[in-house]
């Protein structure tokens, strides 16, 4: 078997280990929940009286603000992870620096979005339930596409996710 197909086969069972992981621990949720809300946490602090419950729930102003798995939003860094390593001609060190550089950005606009959100609902906004569906439908998807589509071309992928694995394949089939 061809080096390029080993590695195929690699990175597809690293997937598939990490996706039934994932099916059975919140492995995303468990690493990125204390990365949101702390930060979270500390900028409302600046500005709020504060108070923090066991990375569950926060108190602002007497709101309490429940953080549910969707506000971590682990299934986006799982996606990343997934298109990560279902990218053709990347090497180990590089993927890692671009799962970092993924989560990191990820995770800064979903602190800002939480921020945002929270203030709204201290200050009695009006807008809270549309500003909140805008984020929730419109704005996380594409933000995510948006990441992806950064990280092309700051790391120069040439691979598509996937796609350049068949056509891989089938031009071995030759």
């Amino acid at each position: 078997m061809e080096k390029e197909i080993k590695e195929i086969l690699l990175r597809y069972f690293i997937g598939v280990v990490v996706a039934i992981i994932a099916l059975f621990v919140p492995l995303f949720y468990f690493i990125f929940r204390p990365l949101t809300v702390w930060p979270t946490f500390l900028i409302l602090d600046i500005f709020y009286d504060v108070s923090l419950n066991a990375l569950d729930n926060i108190v602002v102003e007497g709101f309490t603000i429940e953080f549910i798995d969707a506000c971590i939003a682990g299934s986006a860094y799982f996606l990343l992870f997934l298109l990560n390593v279902l990218t053709f001609g990347i090497g180990l060190k590089k993927r890692f620096f671009i799962f970092i550089f993924n989560a990191a950005l990820l995770l800064i606009m979903n602190i800002l979005r939480l921020v945002i959100l929270i203030v709204l609902v201290v200050n009695g906004s009006a807008i809270f339930d549309v500003t909140h569906k805008v984020f929730w439908y419109g704005i996380s998807t594409g933000y995510v596409a948006l990441i992806w589509i950064l990280t092309v071309v700051v790391f120069k992928i040439k691979a598509i996710p996937f796609i350049s694995d068949i056509r891989l394949i089938l031009s071995k089939k030759r």
